[in-house]
């Protein structure tokens, strides 16, 4: 059977034909260190009880406590939570962070859900999973559907069971409750460091490139604004119930503003006090929108967004993938075969571990960075990781994909090498 998680670690393959490492290391990112599953049973406002199914996966702690998000979805899967959590690894030694990778997550659709049930929710999640975290063991944070104020109810509650204060344990919490300056909009940040980049190689003229955005969450939206700010064009924006598309360029606040208060995505009609304006538009489908003209396709939303079906149908020059997994190995064959270079979540989506990384140094050091100061060590990290990325694949004539894995896997395993390999124990004295 074919799951998210065989085709993740078919990328693997690629990594061991390209650099000579010890088996060993190909046996320890086989499988993960620590799979939990948990029943959450949380009292509903109508009095009913219900029972939620969560999950928390510690992939590998080789180079430290491991690291990775909370998601709130209900397509929730263990196989999905593993290969988020394998990812993770992979991501994080990317960045050259301190930390392995984990992953969580709870079946349910949140949009169903009180405040007061979401709050329940979150703290049983906590409840459940709190003998396995803590800062210097599992470091939980904010994904898909879940937010600062979830991280804060999620930290509040850990504070609760261990009777103390330990800020560390979390990260993405609100700025009030521990959180750092810049966490909110790190994932699009860094994403944009990355894309400027591959613009600057590649002379890419922001006010000559158009955009378009699959995805207008958290991510999707600060990079998108940031990238408008930047000069680039944003042509198209969707997120799970529909798409709009301009080629004169959309207004991404005031998309976001509309999305906010009518909980939809339109651009038709933008209205601020008593002032409305209207700007020409074409409502599409989110599968119209991966096919649009573009030179640039940035993936947002979840994984295996583009797979064998699609991929031939894509005209975009190149793609960037904010989400986890969004172009699936078939994919990325088919892609590379037709020349549309594939920015890679490991690299792309990095910027929000990384300030996750800063808010936790900040947190155990109980010293607060400003956010210049927040902006400006990311961007030194975003731009060498990419640099070194970039040129190992134009030196080796591989994938951006198969460069930043080499990059990262080999970080991994010096780390496993330096506690001993087979060849190790193999030698004779």
């Amino acid at each position: 059977m074919n799951t998210i998680f065989s085709d993740a670690q078919t990328r693997l393959t690629d990594i061991f034909e390209h650099v000579q490492l010890s088996d060993d290391i190909r046996e320890r990112l086989a499988s993960p260190k620590l799979s939990l599953s948990v029943s959450i049973p949380i009292r509903m406002d109508d009095g009913g009880l219900r029972v939620f199914t969560g999950y928390r996966v510690q992939f590998d702690d080789t180079r430290g406590p491991t690291k990775g998000g909370v998601r709130f979805h209900p397509a929730v899967s263990l196989d999905e939570v593993t290969s988020l959590s394998f990812w993770m690894t992979i991501k994080c030694a990317v960045a050259g962070l301190p930390f392995g990778g984990a992953k969580g997550g709870v079946i349910v659709n949140p949009k169903e859900l009180s405040n007061l049930e979401l709050e329940r929710l979150s703290r049983g999640y906590i409840r459940a999973i709190a003998d396995i975290i803590g800062p210097k063991r599992d470091i939980p944070a904010p994904d898909v559907y879940t937010n600062a104020t979830i991280m804060g109810w999620m930290a509040d509650e850990y504070y609760q069971i261990m009777r103390e204060q330990l800020p560390g344990v979390i990260t993405g919490k609100p700025v009030h409750l521990g959180g750092s300056l810049g966490r909110e909009a790190a994932t699009g940040q860094g994403a944009l460091y990355v894309l400027q980049q591959w613009a600057l190689q590649h002379n890419l003229e922001p006010v000559k490139t158009t955009i378009a955005l699959q995805g207008f969450g958290n991510a999707g939206y600060q990079f998108a604004r940031l990238a408008q700010q930047a000069g680039y064009r944003i042509v198209a924006l969707s997120d799970s119930k529909g798409a709009v598309h301009s080629e004169k360029g959309l207004d991404v606040d005031k998309i976001m503003l509309h999305k906010r208060t009518r909980r939809e995505l339109k651009a038709m009609l933008y209205c601020d006090a008593s002032v409305c304006e209207e700007t020409d538009h074409t409502t599409i489908t989110n599968e119209e929108l991966l096919e649009l003209d573009v030179d640039v396709l940035v993936l947002a939303a979840l994984e295996n967004q583009i797979t064998a079906e699609n991929a031939n149908l894509i005209q975009a020059r190149q793609i960037v993938e904010i989400a986890n997994g969004p172009v699936n190995s078939q994919a990325d064959a088919i892609l590379a075969t037709r020349g549309i270079p594939v920015l890679p979540d490991v690299l792309v989506n990095s910027g929000g571990v990384t300030v996750s990384y800063f808010e936790w140094v900040q947190n155990r050091a109980g010293y607060y960075w400003e956010l210049d100061e927040v902006n400006t060590k990311l961007k030194i990290i975003m731009d060498r990781e990419a640099r070194n990325i970039f040129a190992l694949a134009e030196e080796k004539n591989i994938s951006l994909r198969t460069a930043a894995y080499i990059y990262g896997v080999q970080r991994i395993a010096g780390a496993i090498s330096e506690k001993g390999t087979r060849e190790y124990f193999q030698t004779k004295t």
